[in-house]
């Protein structure tokens, strides 16, 4: 094998290909203008804000963190505890501005930054930095832009009032907790009434959850950081919804919390109403209810069921402006994820609903697979039954936003991203700034054993039939993620590993998405078997038709619960697994956070046996093959004692094992840390697989 590090100097230089291209993109209401994030260049990290104008097609600067805030723009030793929290949540590491939040028009924009809050005047770029009471997050303006609100020291504050607007009680205000912005879907906590009289605000206390500790060994003379956890099968945050008055009233929304303690989604419905979503704790069960705002009464407009666990569907529950209701349904044979309008599905078999994302043209705007689930289209479906309209062309992940008449369709296909908005002046194409892609990479994708299991194969460059190669998997194979989708970013990686001279497979076992609700359903009450049966078919059967496929020398990678697979493989399967590298590996889900697990393992004390079966610890005596555990040690989502409990029980079995600790390195790796980590793993995988 040979090995080159320009492909990863140009990943670490260029943030994973991702500097320069512009993201979080905000439309006006009325379609005319838009606001996204984006720095300057390919090698730029500093992400500035934008606004563009659709009528003239002319783009401007609305906001620069480097002219506001010279040498500190948003690394994270600089930020607020719950600004640097919520940037893990949402996978952000680049400086700069993080996030935003417009008016309506997009007139006017705030933002945080370091702690400092600033109104921008987006048409002239002219911003202002308020006065805060402290370090501040998550600052949001009112609907007509004057005033703004946000958080600073666990209290909910707005600009121009005297002292917090919520109660000193000693719980925090006006943000997401754990498991609402990690698993939820929810990373916000406050929200404008629309005449900018009232705040919608969650209240949360953590007191009876356990803390979890982050030391750095590196730096031993720093004080640890901790925060409280909520551990599967251990209590909840404490989630409630009230209403804030500027002019000091209080009321509470009240619902049955000890029955639906998950807060999933909140909001304004008109000055009149407040919609909300909540969940039973093992999200079987989902309410879409409405309140009062004045008294606090609220009362079920929609109930979703489902024996298993409701997956989350964007979009829905929700109430259409006709009144008619949203949810998300399985069409009648059980094969595909639907939607449904007041209890009639509009969607057929034909496609795998994956996000409701507004209305457009009087109709529903989807992403929906069709077809092979390696790709997801854009959809307009018609509220009142007429057949769809597909949007969006050729094979790819494509994606939409819409304000107004104005759609902006985004598609990621093997040959690069591009961005083009459809709105009355015509059709213009969102300036990317990001490097070309280096790999034109067009992985060989087939649907293998009776399962249909979705596998890509990635072969080196130049690669001569007949030159058998050993086989590395790539796995993430969890919930939630697809790993097999025709997006280009996520195979340069798998590019290079595969020109390092293996065979680089892929496969999408039952339990991750986007194939059928059974395929999804799989895992339910028991994480690992199916998974390791699923990959270990796959394997054999690609190689009966990839004979280039070496059998007898198989690695596997993976990160998070990649990583999981990772470990379990060589210590169930070394027959068919002969070495791992096992990142950020939650090795005992006991161990993990409530939302995430007790989904799909239940509680701990009504099913041991699976969390019994998934742990990793017990089968440390039976490790045979070579295994690099790795972690950082700033994980505040897979703490690092899940590597570590591992190793001690590997060590104490007289297992000989390799560990890799990341000091201050969190679930993300980035600025860097990713790619230095790919060379270790090259090495290990070499003297391993030699």
């Amino acid at each position: 094998m040979t090995s080159t590090d320009s492909f990863l100097a140009l990943s670490t230089r260029t943030g994973r290909f991702s500097y320069g291209a512009p993201r979080a993109v905000t439309i006006a209401a009325d379609g005319s203008r838009l606001l996204f994030l984006r720095s300057t260049g390919p090698e730029d990290p500093v992400e500035r804000l934008w606004l563009l104008d659709l009528a003239t097609q002319r783009e401007q600067l609305a906001a620069d963190p480097v002219a506001l805030a010279p040498g500190r723009t948003g690394q994270p030793s600089e930020l607020p505890v719950l600004e640097r929290r919520l940037r893990e949540r949402l996978r952000l590491w680049a400086p700069g501005i993080g996030s935003y939040a417009a008016t309506a028009d997009c007139a006017t924009a705030v933002f945080a930054l370091d702690g400092r809050v600033f109104r921008t005047d987006t048409a002239t770029g002219a911003c202002s930095e308020l006065p805060v009471a402290g370090p501040a997050f998550d600052p949001r303006p009112d609907p007509a832009g004057e005033r703004v609100a946000y958080v600073a020291g666990g209290a909910l504050h707005v600009t121009g009032t005297d002292g917090p607007l919520s109660p000193a009680d000693g719980a925090v205000w006006g943000a997401a907790e754990f498991a609402a912005a990690e698993e939820l879907g929810r990373t916000r906590g406050h929200w404008w009434s629309p005449d900018g009289t009232a705040l919608l605000a969650t209240r949360i206390d953590e007191s009876a959850l356990p803390l979890r500790h982050f030391a750095d060994p590196a730096h031993p003379e720093q004080a640890p950081e901790s925060f409280a956890y909520p551990q599967a099968g251990g209590p909840n945050a404490d989630v409630r919804l009230w209403v804030l008055g500027l002019d000091g009233g209080r009321i509470r929304l009240r619902w049955d919390t000890d029955a639906f303690p998950y807060l999933c989604a909140a909001g304004w419905e008109g000055g009149g109403e407040i919609l909300l979503t909540v969940a039973d704790r093992l999200q079987q069960t989902v309410l879409l209810l409405s309140a009062d705002p004045v008294t606090g009464d609220t009362r079920e407009l929609s109930r979703t069921v489902d024996e298993f666990w409701v997956d989350e569907l964007p979009g829905t529950p929700a109430r259409l402006a006709d009144g008619r209701l949203l949810t998300a349904a399985d069409t009648p044979d059980g094969s595909a994820r639907g939607i449904a309008l007041d209890g009639r599905i509009l969607s057929d078999e034909r496609l795998q609903v994956r996000r409701v994302v507004g209305r457009l043209r009087g109709r529903l705007l989807v992403e929906a697979g069709e077809g092979d689930p390696a790709d997801q289209h854009v959809f307009l479906l018609d509220p009142d039954g007429g057949a769809p309209q597909r949007l969006s062309e050729g094979s790819g992940v494509h994606s939409a936003l819409a304000g107004g008449e104005t759609l902006l369709l985004t598609s990621a296909t093997p040959e690069g991203v591009s961005r083009r908005l459809h709105h009355a002046g015509g059709e213009f194409t969102l300036d990317d700034r990001s490097v070309p892609l280096p790999y034109l990479v067009r992985p060989k994708l087939a649907r293998v054993t009776e399962l249909g299991l979705p596998t890509a194969v990635v072969y080196p460059r130049g690669h001569v039939a007949g030159q058998r190669l050993p086989v590395l998997l790539d796995v993430y194979g969890g919930p939630g993620f697809q790993a097999v989708a025709n997006e280009p970013r996520r195979w340069q990686l798998r590019q290079w590993w595969a020109d390092q001279g293996f065979a680089v497979v892929t496969t999408d076992n039952r339990g991750t998405p986007f194939v059928s609700p059974d395929f999804t359903r799989a895992i339910f009450r028991r994480f690992s078997q199916v998974a390791l049966d699923d990959q270990v078919a796959a394997l054999h059967a690609l190689a009966a038709t990839e004979p280039d496929l070496d059998l007898g020398r198989v690695g596997v990678r993976g990160w998070s619960y990649g990583g999981y697979f990772a470990a379990l493989a060589v210590l169930r399967r070394p027959d068919v697994f002969h070495a791992g590298c096992a990142g950020a590996a939650p090795t005992d889900f006991r161990r993990y956070d409530t939302a995430y697990t007790e989904r799909y393992l239940g509680l701990p004390q009504d099913n041991p046996e699976g969390y019994q079966a998934d742990s990793l610890i017990a089968d440390a005596p039976s490790l045979t093959r070579p295994l690099l555990l790795v972690h950082g040690l700033a994980d505040d989502n897979v703490h690092p004692s899940h590597t570590l409990l591992l190793s001690e029980a590997l060590t104490r079995a007289g297992r000989p094992h390799s560990v890799l600790p990341l000091p201050g390195v969190s679930h993300m790796t980035p600025n860097g840390v990713n790619e230095h980590l790919t060379r270790a793993e090259l090495a290990f995988l070499r003297g391993a697989l030699a």
